[in-house]
């Protein structure tokens, strides 16, 4: 008889120990999906800022257009969605390009690309979505034109 208390007790304190585990699992590969968008954006960027800076022989400097499709094709084929379509390489959304002098772009001045992106996750992307808060991830690379 005493050993049917234990085990009735042992389940009890499982199925209250359970969800605690399982939201603590959820909520580090949640951060961890994060922090590799975020990682990814951020190189996107720099590889985006870096094709805008260093000239193109004959062709001359690159387009807002070509850097934009740039950073995109970067992180669009990698970033982890989970079957959300917000990630369209053919269109430079979510990509900011910015010339310190747009007029007369020549060695010495800054072209700044910003990479923004909405994070929609497993769980927490998506409850803060529905209610009308999004993740935005971001970051911002300046580079002096060669």
């Amino acid at each position: 008889m005493n050993i049917t208390r234990h085990r009735g007790a042992a389940a009890v304190e499982f199925a209250l120990v359970l969800p605690l585990l399982l939201l603590l699992l959820f909520g580090i590969i949640e951060f961890s999906i994060a922090l590799y968008d975020k990682a990814l954006i951020t190189n996107a960027s720099r590889e985006a800022a870096r094709y805008g800076v260093v000239a193109a022989g004959e062709s001359g400097k690159k387009t807002e257009a070509d850097i934009k499709a740039r950073a995109k094709k970067y992180y669009c084929g990698e970033v982890i969605t989970f079957g959300a379509s917000n990630c369209n390489p053919n269109t430079g959304d979510g990509v900011t390009v910015t010339y310190q002098n747009k007029d007369e772009r020549k060695a010495g001045n800054w072209l700044r690309v910003k990479v923004e992106y909405t994070y929609e996750g497993l769980l927490l992307g998506s409850l803060l979505s529905w209610a009308g808060k999004d993740i935005k991830l971001a970051t911002t690379t300046e580079m002096a034109e060669e």
